[in-house]
C-alpha cells in the first residue's frame, strides 16, 4: 500500500508541473497579446485550493488503480472496472483533477486568462477522450459498466 501510495504521490506532482506550466505559458500568451495578468488574494487561494483538490482527488483515484496493478495511464481498457473510492463519485476523477481542477487552478494562481481559455477549449477535447474510453469500457464489461454508468455521472 505504501509503495501504492508514493507512486500516485509522485504521478500526481508532475500533473501539477504541467498545470502550472501551462498556466505559465498562459501568462506569456497574455503578454504577447497585451493582456493584463489578474490577480487578487481571492483568486490565488481559490488557485491554490483547485490544485490541492485535484492533486488529492487524482492521487486518491491512482492508488485504487495501482493496488489492482492498473496503469493509470493506458490507450487500451483496463482487467478490470474500478468502482470504488473516488469512482463511487464520478467515472473520471482523473480526468477531474487534473485536467479541470489543476488545470483551472493553475490558472487562477497565475492570473492568466489565456491559460483559463486554453483549459475551457480543451475541456470538449478531454470529453471526446472519454467517450472514446467509454465505448471501450462498454464492450469490455458489458452490463457491468452499463449499471455503473446509470449510477455515477461522468464528471460529478
Amino acid at each position: 500500500m505504501t509503495i501504492n501510495l508514493l507512486k500516485s504521490l509522485l504521478h500526481n506532482i508532475g500533473v501539477v508541473i504541467v498545470s502550472l506550466a501551462l498556466a505559465y505559458l498562459g501568462t506569456r500568451v497574455d503578454s504577447w497579446f497585451g493582456i493584463p495578468r489578474f490577480s487578487s488574494l481571492i483568486t490565488e487561494m481559490f488557485g491554490v485550493f483547485l490544485i490541492s483538490l485535484g492533486f488529492m482527488l487524482r492521487t486518491w483515484a491512482a492508488v485504487h488503480f495501482y493496488n489492482r496493478r492498473m496503469r493509470v495511464i493506458s490507450l487500451e481498457p483496463q482487467d478490470s472496472l474500478v468502482t470504488t473510492g473516488p469512482f463511487r463519485y464520478s467515472r473520471n476523477p482523473l480526468y477531474l483533477g487534473g485536467n479541470v481542477f489543476c488545470f483551472f487552478g493553475a490558472a487562477l494562481l497565475l492570473g492568466s486568462t489565456a491559460a483559463l481559455i486554453m483549459t475551457a477549449l480543451h475541456i470538449p477535447l478531454v470529453s471526446l477522450m472519454i467517450r472514446r474510453e467509454e465505448d471501450q469500457l462498454e464492450r469490455k464489461f458489458g452490463d457491468h459498466f452499463r449499471a455503473y454508468k446509470k449510477q455515477v455521472r461522468r464528471w460529478l
